[in-house]
């Protein structure tokens, strides 16, 4: 069919020029009829024009092309394709989930082979002469094999190096010698406004070019636990993933590697891993394969305003430890799970994402210094970062929404319930439109503490409620044992 509709429109072209062309000519046969024809009309002028004198990208892009490469992946999978069509938006929240594409290319399956083989399509691009190139983890992970197009149509096989898919960064390298061009990292940030240019692999069709400018900064969209993303609106599409954003200056100050769309196409709405955080991850990979992070031991969730109405704190700023893991540095400098994190190193700490980034843009050894608070009082105390594991990842866990203002449940002793353990009480009975529910919880967690107090009963838990009214407090803060383990959920209190 698109054969016929190309051939369709190329006849209506060719009629449209016959009949020009026969427009034309008799239009020139009307003037050579007349001894004294008209004056041939002067060119329209447009160097008045407001945007004649508009830059061009051109000459930015003659530069950095080169070094933009198109990468071509096989991933042998049982049945998985997420690898192949651009990884899974699981960690993503349920309202960016329907909406959030990573774009590596379309995976393409080959059923006849002894094992399913997936070939995915992504962007990269050259850092260093000797062949590094920076893409995305979400492009070559679990890649059986990679190969590399140049911008001068050469094929390279290459192999990765190292991944790290916190930030979801990787570094391939080609397996061939030679002198590579290479593109460097902006040492500046840019600025909300800023003219940016991204370059990469849209669908497989090899070296293309948008430009934009940066909409916003510091966008958290719920990948990871070290999200900071760049908001860019140059299009950019299925096969970007691990291609570059350019200054006007040709420095990269970004890795294309998400969009927000409902279609998988762009709407404006790109995200880009900044250089500040490339620079520093790709120098790890580059020399050992592997991220090396600093450690603190704790479980944390953001402070949410009833947490802080719970705690009498002004805003709703830090983060509060659900957890602390025996045997780490929070351990040892008696960090307890209740306690807030206010500050690091002097700094206020905005929410628990906040503190996730900073703490792992550190290294293991380094020796910070935590505010806190505890009871009301402020506290603070050195701590020396350990080592953390690959699976070891401090993710911030999302608020609930303020619900109606009664718990809404029926509780038991956890002793008088089978397989509930000997302490705290048990939630037995939810009402559904009750706020413990809107809040999260479900029949079988376990409350363990309500205002910082152990409860074994449900006259303890009724006397603590009472008692936090009677203080004036907004919310009341519960400590709650889950299926997926300890954390804090505070709900408004009735009024009296």
């Amino acid at each position: 069919m698109s054969r016929m509709l190309l051939s369709s429109t190329r006849s209506r072209l060719a009629a449209s020029a016959a009949v020009f062309a026969f427009v034309a000519a008799g239009a020139i046969g009307e003037m050579t009829i007349s001894s004294t024809g008209p004056a041939r009309a002067a060119p329209v002028v447009t160097s008045d024009l407001p945007g004649a004198s508009a830059p061009s990208f051109a000459n930015l892009i003659d530069r950095v092309k080169p070094a933009v490469v198109s990468i071509k992946v096989v991933i042998e999978s049982a049945g998985d394709t997420a690898a192949a069509s651009g990884g899974s938006m699981d960690n993503a929240p349920p309202e960016i989930q329907k909406f959030l594409k990573r774009f590596g290319g379309p995976g393409q399956s080959f059923s006849n082979m002894p094992r399913q083989q997936m070939i995915g399509q992504g962007s990269g691009f050259f850092v260093s002469t000797d062949g590094y190139i920076v893409t995305n983890n979400h492009v070559v992970h679990d890649a059986k094999s990679v190969e590399v197009t140049t911008d001068a149509g050469k094929t390279l096989k290459a192999h990765v190096v190292g991944v790290d898919p916190k930030t979801d960064l990787a570094v391939v390298k080609v397996d061939q010698a030679g002198d590579y061009p290479f593109v460097s990292f902006a040492k500046d940030a840019p600025r909300i406004g800023d003219w940016v240019v991204a370059i990469g692999n849209p669908f497989g069709l090899g070296g293309t070019v948008t430009a934009g400018i940066v909409s916003a900064e510091g966008r958290d969209i719920g990948e990871g636990p070290y999200d900071r993303f760049l908001q860019i609106d140059a299009p950019i599409n299925k096969g970007n993933s691990g291609g570059p954003t350019f200054n006007v200056k040709g420095e990269v100050v970004g890795v294309n590697t998400a969009i927000y769309s409902p279609s998988g196409g762009s709407i404006g709405l790109g995200f880009a891993i900044p250089a500040s955080t490339v620079t520093v991850v790709v120098d790890s990979l580059e020399h050992g394969g592997v991220v090396k992070r600093g450690y603190l031991g704790v479980a944390i969730q953001p402070v949410s305003q009833d947490i802080a109405d719970s705690m009498g704190m002004k805003s709703a700023q830090g983060a509060i430890i659900d957890k602390v893991t025996p045997g780490t540095p929070a351990a040892a400098a008696g960090l307890k799970a209740g306690d807030i994190v206010t500050k690091l190193n002097g700094d206020a700490v905005k929410d628990a994402s906040d503190l996730t980034r900073r703490i792992g843009a550190m290294k293991p050894g380094d020796k910070i210094q935590l505010s806190y608070l505890r009871n009301g009082a402020e506290a603070t105390v050195d701590v020396a970062l350990a080592m953390q594991s690959p699976e070891q990842v401090a993710a911030a866990e999302a608020a609930g929404q303020p619900g109606a203002p009664t718990l809404g449940v029926e509780l038991a002793p956890a002793n008088d319930v089978a397989g509930a353990g000997d302490k705290g009480v048990v939630i037995v009975g939810l009402d559904p439109n009750g706020a413990a529910a809107a809040h999260g919880l479900s029949e079988g967690n376990v409350i363990l503490e309500v205002s910082g107090k152990s409860v074994s009963s449900p006259a303890d838990v009724k006397a603590d409620l009472a008692a936090a009214r009677r203080d004036g407090k907004k919310a009341v803060l519960l400590r709650v044992q889950m299926s997926q383990g300890d954390r804090f959920v505070a709900i408004p209190l009735p009024k009296a």
